[in-house]
């Protein structure tokens, strides 16, 4: 039977490790999270955020806008809140309406109040492998396989998908823990082949059931990033989630094969319940450490 990677225990532990880190500190972190729109899905990501702060306590500055809000009036505020002493991390929640100019938004965050780990001069921090805020999902993955001690060094990697948040500062962490990192794509040729050399699959593609049985190496680790929502009964029989779906009308299923999956690899996380919880987790933690570094920052200027 292969291992079954949950995420709730990892997550656990990261979230008691930030306790004690936040009581040695001379005021609470502080998290601002700008949600645009009405979007179901977002706007439970949002308030799954804001209770974690909750209970870790964290101050959380939660600034909830219409739909109709302009490009320029997003940017004021984050100025705005890149100038606040008390604000230590600056999440605007994905997507922006179509007429918004994301990339401007998200790079007008200064780059040390980035919780989410998007900016470039971050990005860049990440590729030099040095000290700043990481991508949530693929950090939160790397802290995963280390809880259940999978190696990685050594190991044949392979990402699916090159998205800017999950692919590649995903390839590149991989990279830092000294695997042999191989990243595929929707015009990657014999694709297919090429997931199954993998020791170690990350599927971030963003359809559903896409990885099937011919993608995964027999005993191989995969992670699954995907979530997507099946509201078609006979997909559902097809994915062996008919029951499931005769009691919700729908059903979550991941980029790889649910059946597919639990048949052949040796290890993986399940969808829902693997990497999802971890993504907040790791927000939490990059809240925390910008928080102690502009703590210490004022401390040494107050000196």
């Amino acid at each position: 039977m292969p291992q079954i990677l949950y995420g709730a225990p990892v997550q656990a532990q990261i979230l008691h490790s930030l306790k004690p880190r936040i009581h040695k500190l001379s005021r609470p972190p502080g998290l601002a999270v700008v949600l645009v729109g009405h979007d179901p899905a977002s706007q439970i990501y949002v308030r799954s955020k804001i209770k974690a702060c909750h209970e870790l306590g964290i101050h959380s500055d939660s600034h909830e806008l219409p739909a109709t809000v302009t490009t320029d009036e997003l940017l004021t505020l984050v100025h705005t809140l890149n100038e606040r002493p008390g604000i230590d991390g600056i999440l605007v929640q994905m997507p922006l309406p179509k007429h918004v100019d994301a990339r401007r938004v998200l790079e007008a965050v200064a780059p040390d109040k980035d919780a989410d780990g998007f900016h470039p001069t971050n990005v860049g921090y990440l590729v030099a492998n040095r000290p700043a805020p990481r991508a949530c999902t693929p950090a939160g993955i790397i802290e995963l396989l280390k809880f259940y001690k999978i190696e990685m060094a050594g190991r044949n990697a392979v990402v699916l998908g090159r998205s800017d948040i999950v692919g590649k500062p995903m390839a590149l962490m991989l990279l830092h823990e000294n695997a042999t990192v191989t990243i595929c794509h929707s015009r990657t040729e014999d694709l297919p082949e090429r997931c199954r050399e993998a020791d170690l699959l990350v599927a971030a593609i963003g359809r559903a059931a896409f990885v099937t049985a011919d993608f995964i190496a027999p005993g191989a680790t995969v992670i699954d990033v995907g979530i997507n929502r099946i509201t078609d009964p006979a997909e559902a029989q097809r994915l062996g989630r008919a029951e499931e779906y005769a009691a919700k009308g729908r059903v979550i299923v991941g980029d790889v094969h649910p059946l597919d999956v639990a048949n052949g690899a040796g290890a993986y996380t399940p969808v829902p319940g693997g990497v999802g919880p971890l993504t907040i987790a790791m927000l939490m933690s990059n809240t925390v450490e910008l928080a102690e570094r502009h703590l210490e920052s004022a401390a040494k200027g107050a000196r």
